[in-house]
């Protein structure tokens, strides 16, 4: 069974995350529609499989994943499992020729994204999540896409930033958490510099931070990790894979940061995958089980969208790597050494 790890930060209670979690961006509708038989099938094996943390948001599919959410977690205890959302984006009904996501989402209703991190607008959010998950908890709340990747620029995400503060917004997360309409707050971003940056203003819990620590990348190592541990503060890894590659690997047509994959990424993924080949492990194992060696992660999200991708983050969850694969992998400067391995 998959392994759980505890975090209570601040003595409330804290969470159970299995180390394995659900990232269910796939179940509204990424690059692809799926039938809503075939995501049930996906959430029913992750179940099976022992995933008890699932991880959504109001941006995926517009929609379309807390609904899906919702029917399948009507039935199930409410203290068995683990239930994160996000805040950040209200969506609004609009018009076929206004909606976001066109040529990303499938197939899902037609809704226009509003970017709002105040008071009011984080309220109303979690508000509108409440009512489609159809659940009575949100275990955690994350402030969705401050990053310069989803506003353009670092002026801009800075912009988002002060409006958190001087709108109040962060005031509605402390209040929420106070309550214990949610145990624990914290920010789902691509870029790790702006979780220092919240952080080092905030009294924030946790991070999902997608892709950011991975065998591909530990810049994060410099600062903002060891922030992290001196401040208890927890991180959940999404985008384990760098967007696919380092579970395909370098193969025609690879994806690396929602992007077709650079000569040099190319390389160093060839590079990687042949010591791990060297010790008769699969590039995709090292890459979910190499995030969970820090001690400040806790959990680790990829997608799933469908029965056997679900099965392949299953067994790659169980996997045994041996400890020569990390120092190989350090020796041949594939790794940085300061890594914890």
């Amino acid at each position: 069974m998959i392994k759980t790890r505890h975090w209570d930060r601040l003595n409330n209670g804290g969470v159970n995350l299995t180390e394995l979690g659900f990232g269910s961006a796939p179940l509204g509708n990424l690059y692809k529609a799926i039938s809503d038989e075939d995501a049930r099938a996906t959430l029913d094996a992750a179940w099976d499989g022992g995933v008890r943390y699932f991880d959504t948001a109001p941006f995926y599919g517009l929609g379309l994943s807390e609904t899906r959410l919702n029917s399948f977690l009507r039935n199930k205890p409410r203290d068995e499992y683990v239930l994160s959302t996000k805040v950040g984006r209200l969506i609004h009904p609009c018009a076929p020729e206004y909606r976001t996501g066109v040529g990303k989402w499938f197939d899902v209703p037609c809704r226009r994204e509003h970017f709002d991190y105040s008071y009011d607008g984080i309220m109303r959010s979690i508000e509108h999540s409440f009512a489609r998950l159809g659940v009575d908890r949100i275990d955690v709340l994350y402030l969705h896409d401050l990053c310069i990747f989803s506003h353009g620029s670092k002026k801009a995400s800075d912009a988002r930033v002060e409006e958190l503060f001087s709108t109040k917004g962060y005031d509605a997360l402390i209040s929420l958490r106070d309550q214990g309409a949610i145990r624990a707050f914290g920010a789902g971003v691509n870029e790790w510099e702006i979780c220092q940056t919240l952080a080092e203003r905030g009294d924030f819990d946790l991070f999902l931070l997608a892709g950011r620590y991975t065998l591909l990348e530990q810049a994060a190592l410099d600062t903002f990790l060891p922030l992290c541990e001196a401040r208890g503060i927890g991180i959940v890894t999404g985008g384990p894979y760098n967007s696919g590659i380092l579970a395909t690997g370098a193969k025609p047509g690879a994806y690396y940061n929602y992007d077709p994959a650079p000569q040099p990424i190319l390389d160093r993924v060839n590079a990687i995958e042949a010591v791990c080949q060297s010790h008769d492990v699969k590039l995709v194992d090292a890459a979910f089980q190499f995030p969970l060696l820090h001690p400040a992660h806790i959990s680790v999200i990829p997608g799933g969208q469908s029965v056997s991708e679900m099965t392949g983050n299953l067994q790659a969850s169980q996997a045994i790597i041996p400890a020569s694969l990390w120092s190989d992998l350090k020796n041949e400067k594939l790794l940085r050494a300061d890594a914890p391995t």
